[in-house]
């Protein structure tokens, strides 16, 4: 990905002249004064590591793995949500890693967390670049520099088994590589966020990534059978020797989750499955988002067992955003909520699940669609972060949030996260468009993902934004919400974490922390 973009300017695409209109007329958008920087035109913090430090590092890992090129440098330096995007529209110094190292070997990343340890050098680790959270920031943690550890070289498959359908796995590899790796079996992942196109395996399990289809094969953390993970302390091999087991705690939940923090994660160990049969779709449309939600509820509590669910609200829906090549246009010919279905396996299994979901659907007041919206949303549903570049480009905020909750409460949290939203942007002067969906969902509840678009105000969108982001946190602290469902913690929510878990569960936390990295090198200021 470009520095400064979600994706790469090949894929950048123009707002249309009715969306440009929207943002002119509904929400008061006005000329854009802050503007997309270049690498030339941005200046980096100054390099702190001496050549020593740089000629030891290329012992280790290989002269041509280490690196201060400004190049790779800036493109380390933040991920992906609209703060880091706006930091590349500001004229002020950027704080970007000192060095970019690429080790090949888990001995040579523990080597390097050795040297770094003793040198009081913090480690970013990087895979794909797409945290939303302020994950990859290379902040210090009063450590007096700061290195960009890149996964990429771990990026083979390393066995299959297909009998029993697990998979070892570089934790390097992007979504779409590993997928091809696999397929020459017959198998697949089948884990795809939004951040597929470019996030890496490594970065889904550190985060406890959960993928659009999470209905079918759930989250990736439910995937992961074993993790090879390097610490300053050493090398380590965590999970189970058989499918399942009673011998102590499961040590795979120390670092899945963890963001780097406790560790480096190098391979993974996934279940996998068959790639399907065939796939079938229906969209259903209901009348509100509370009949819509009492039927997703049905859904999964009777177990009919779709691969994909979404249930889209008033406002997302009327603005089509399940369709981003059109987005702005009326989803559907009256208004209500859109609730969209897949179904994928043998042909057997796909049409008995279609049949039973479909009934419970249109039993609980839903209307049939047809399969066209599934259809335009599948080709489509990684596009939705390109168009956040064009939003921003045109003077627009436009951000995500997400959380989850109890079936039981979910008006409540998001009566609540609306309200806060919109409050507090008002607040800044501009009214704002708040829209929510549900996509991955459980017996007891679902996720909740909100999508945020209002007006840029004054010289610093960052100072417009972080009392708003603070509102909706707590918001959702307080309506009983989870801080994160699959974002993770980074740097913006991880002064809600105790708020969420309480003190002697951070304390926990610590105390891991310290006795797998005692200088404190791992990823500073991020979850702990």
């Amino acid at each position: 990905m470009e520095h400064n973009l979600w994706g790469t300017p090949d894929e950048s695409k123009e707002l249309s002249a009715s969306v440009q209109k929207l943002l002119h007329k509904l929400l008061g958008v006005g000329e854009l004064t802050l503007h997309r920087r270049t690498t030339a035109q941005t200046e980096l913090s100054p390099i702190r590591l001496g050549d020593a430090d740089l000629a030891e590092l290329g012992e280790i890992v290989g002269p041509g793995y280490v690196t201060t090129d400004k190049e790779q440098r800036i493109r380390r330096a933040r991920g992906k949500s609209y703060p880091d995007l706006v930091d590349w529209r500001m004229n002020r110094v950027i704080e970007a890693p000192d060095a970019v190292v690429a080790p090949g070997t888990e001995t040579e990343v523990w080597e390097v967390l050795k040297f770094c340890s003793r040198e009081k050098i913090a480690v970013v680790p990087f895979g794909g670049g797409s945290s939303v959270v302020g994950g990859l920031s290379p902040k210090k943690g009063g450590m007096r520099a700061v290195i960009s550890i890149d996964l990429r070289r771990f990026d083979q498959l390393e066995d299959v088994d297909p009998v029993s359908c697990e998979a070892t796995f570089g934790a390097g590899l992007s979504g779409p590589h590993a997928e091809l790796l696999l397929g020459e079996y017959g198998l697949q992942i089948g884990h795809y966020p939004q951040s597929f196109p470019y996030a890496s395996l490594g970065g889904f399990a550190a985060t406890r990534s959960s993928g659009q289809s999470s209905a079918g094969y759930g989250r990736f953390d439910e995937m992961v059978r074993s993790l090879t993970v390097v610490t300053p302390k050493g090398i380590m091999e965590v999970g189970w020797k058989a499918p399942m087991s009673a011998a102590g705690p499961d040590l795979r939940h120390v670092f899945l989750g963890s963001e780097g923090s406790f560790g480096i994660i190098t391979k993974l160990r996934l279940q996998v499955h068959k790639i399907p049969q065939t796939k079938r779709y229906e969209a259903f449309r209901f009348p509100d988002f509370a009949a819509g939600a009492a039927a997703v509820r049905a859904v999964v509590q009777e177990g009919c067992g779709p691969t994909v669910i979404r249930l889209s609200d008033e406002i997302e829906s009327s603005l089509n955003l399940s369709n981003t090549d059109s987005m702005g246009s009326a989803a559907t010919s009256k208004v209500g909520c859109l609730c969209l279905t897949m179904f994928e396996g043998s042909e057997n299994h796909t049409k008995s699940r279609h049949e039973e979901t479909r009934a419970v659907l249109l039993a609980h007041g839903g209307t049939s669609l047809g399969e066209m919206p599934v259809r335009e949303w599948e080709q489509g549903r990684f596009g939705a972060p390109v168009l956040r570049d064009g939003l921003i480009d045109n003077g627009a905020i436009c951000e995500t949030l997400e959380t989850a909750t109890d079936w039981s409460n979910i008006t409540r949290l998001k009566t609540a996260v609306t309200e806060a939203l919109t409050t507090e942007l008002a607040k800044t002067g501009t009214i704002s468009v708040v829209m929510c969906h549900i996509s991955h969902v459980y017996a007891g509840g679902c996720s909740l993902y909100f999508t945020v678009v209002a007006a840029q105000k004054g010289d610093d969108p960052q100072a417009q934004w972080w009392p708003v982001k603070h509102a909706a946190s707590q918001a959702i602290i307080d309506a009983g919400g989870t801080t994160t469902h699959h974002h993770g913690v980074g740097t913006d929510h991880r002064p809600f974490l105790k708020g969420e878990i309480g003190t002697p569960a951070v304390e926990l936390i610590r105390a891991i922390k310290h006795e797998l990295d005692p200088v404190g090198i791992l990823n500073p200021e991020k979850l702990v």
